[in-house]
């Protein structure tokens, strides 16, 4: 029942519902992260980051797979499936994710109160390598199974583990060594 009110609503208000779920998802794997993995207790969560991770999801991030999703759906057919479904996988890896990575890491930085330029230089190859060892396998099931209406939603399920992973390795995770720019610092899912 819920889900076909929700897939109702895909279809009614596609780039609304995207961004309201994505804003909602980005929030919880933030609070995952910090409750989670990073172990700070409810006294201790940083709401204004869990408020960032979702306006990031929210106003950028859904809108923008929305719209992507949507574009590579009408602009990448090739004659075989699956020649068709590595295009899109291509595409999204090379333009999307390095695109949405800069975007991410770059604004967080600035609204966190932080220097872009150091998180980007910190933090953006790391994420990137991350984000090739995961997200091309999963955007491959992503475009050869899943209906275009519901791929964000299946991104955004993804990327409650995703956060927290590399909210752990930014945060220090990594073999001791301390993540620059420390608050803050989830890296986006592609």
């Amino acid at each position: 029942m819920a889900f076909r009110w929700y897939q109702a609503k895909l279809k009614s208000a596609p780039l609304m519902t995207s961004s309201i779920t994505t804003a909602v998802l980005f929030a919880t794997g933030d609070v995952m992260a910090q409750q989670g993995v990073e172990g700070r207790g409810l006294e201790k969560h940083d709401l204004k980051r869990t408020g960032r991770m979702a306006a990031y999801g929210g106003v950028i991030f859904g809108p923008a797979a929305t719209k992507w999703y949507g574009f590579l759906a009408r602009n990448i057919n090739l004659r075989s499936t699956n020649g068709t479904i590595a295009a899109r996988v291509a595409a999204d890896q090379f333009i999307f994710a390095p695109t949405n990575m800069f975007v991410f890491l770059s604004s967080m930085a600035y609204l966190e109160g932080a220097s872009p330029r150091e998180r980007l230089q910190q933090a953006y190859v790391p994420g990137l390598t991350k984000n090739f060892m995961v997200w091309p396998w999963v955007q491959a099931i992503n475009f050869k199974f899943v209906p275009l209406d519901l791929r964000v939603l299946v991104v955004n399920v993804i990327s409650l583990g995703w956060n927290c992973y590399l909210s752990f390795l930014n945060s220090g995770g990594n073999g001791g060594k301390e993540a620059a720019g420390k608050e803050g610092g989830e890296l986006p899912p592609s």
